[in-house]
């Protein structure tokens, strides 16, 4: 029972630093937020209920986050070739606290929860600065 727990926080721990990582390499230039339209509140919740976010890693590849319109948040990182590295799919929540999203996920990120703020642009994009000063630009679908 210690080896398994053991090893979920081992992956835990790789997991947010590949996360980190994927982030940190799909930031855009800082002038991208002045170009997009900040979203808040019900427009916020409205324009990321039921989308699919992509995180571009390093080596290529994404990993899709799906914001379900029930509040749960599904990310996978099979599609990047991740599943070696860490625990490849995980689940959490996700909500709108005034003018940024939150997500809050079982095991990536230890199961801390982040809030983003969010920017739409042109071309299916989003320019979005995390509550500890990450930003990058992502795809939508």
């Amino acid at each position: 029972m210690k080896h398994a727990s053991l090893t979920q926080s081992a992956a835990g721990r790789f997991g947010l630093l590949l996360l980190a990582f994927a982030v940190l390499s799909s930031a855009g230039p800082a002038e991208a937020s002045s170009q997009g339209t900040p979203l808040a509140g019900a427009a916020l919740k409205s324009f990321i209920s039921g989308r699919r976010i992509y995180l571009a890693v390093p080596l290529g590849g994404e990993i899709p986050l799906t914001y379900r319109k029930n509040g749960v948040v599904d990310g996978s990182g099979e599609s990047a070739g991740l599943g070696k590295y860490m625990t490849p799919k995980d689940q959490g929540r996700w909500w709108v606290d005034g003018n940024r999203v939150c997500q809050k996920w079982r095991e990536w990120y230890d199961g801390r929860t982040f809030c983003f703020t969010v920017a739409q642009l042109p071309g299916n994009k989003i320019f979005w600065v995390r509550d500890d000063g990450k930003s990058g630009v992502a795809r939508v679908r």
